[in-house]
């Protein structure tokens, strides 16, 4: 008898404020670990919001607090690795709440893993992507597509990656992206010259997520149908253990 394939649940959560975000994964990793839940892989977008990870500063960050806040943006400290990036509408948030047991507990590896996931979900969509050997993420030429910046804690994943769709680039002048100067940013429409469909990409990545992981995906927990403050650590813990 062949042994089953692990599965994952692909989660859509629609727009969410990243410190709500925040929260879920914290939930969902404390479950991973206790191995109450699957995998799961949250795929989502944020209001304008700046985040800076253990390896960034201030110092990239071009404008004041308050300067940004007249944008409509905020700033987090969060605990991934990288510097600072921007999230906002028209990108496609990822954040992998995945267990790399024994034989996959590589954390170089996992950022490779994820790099690959998005060059093979772009290259579905005709877009050439690829790596720079100095840096993490994803790229076209000297132009960012996608920044990664990740966390592993006893075993377990946060944190993601952030995949310019139909971004506003503008609001990446308001920093150093990733902390590096002279390369620019992109994104999917950038690109193609034309609209590209969110639920395109998603189905992409999602598919090649479980390809590269050696995951099955389950069917999408859609949670975009809770009403505005009702979706809680407790209340997206309780619709996975339903799957």
């Amino acid at each position: 008898m062949t042994a089953r394939q692990p599965a994952f649940i692909p989660v859509r959560l629609g727009t969410i404020e990243y410190g709500a975000a925040w929260d879920l994964q914290k939930a969902l990793a404390t479950a991973r670990r206790a191995d109450a839940i699957p995998d799961v892989l949250l795929l989502l977008e944020h209001p304008h919001t700046y985040t800076i990870g253990r390896g960034g500063g201030d110092e990239h960050v071009l404008l004041s607090e308050e300067a940004l806040a007249r944008r409509g943006a905020r700033v987090f400290q969060v605990d991934r690795g990288g510097d600072v990036t921007y999230h906002g509408p028209g990108q496609l948030v990822g954040y992998p709440i995945i267990h790399l047991r024994e034989d996959r507990l590589d954390v170089h590896a996992y950022l490779r893993n994820l790099e690959e996931v998005i060059i093979r979900a772009l290259a579905d969509m005709g877009v050439a992507a690829g790596r720079q050997p100095a840096y993490t993420g994803v790229w076209v030429g000297d132009e960012k597509i996608t920044a990664i910046g990740v966390k592993v804690s006893a075993a377990v994943t946060s944190h993601g990656f952030a995949l310019n769709v139909a971004t506003d680039l503008s609001y990446f002048d308001s920093i150093v992206p990733c902390g590096i100067q002279g390369k620019g940013v992109t994104s999917v429409e950038r690109l193609l010259g034309r609209r590209v469909q969110m639920e395109t990409v998603v189905e992409r990545v999602v598919a090649r997520f479980g390809e590269r992981f050696g995951l099955e995906a389950m069917p999408m927990v859609d949670a975009r149908r809770e009403s505005p403050g009702a979706l809680t650590p407790d209340s997206l813990l309780a619709m996975l253990k339903r799957t």
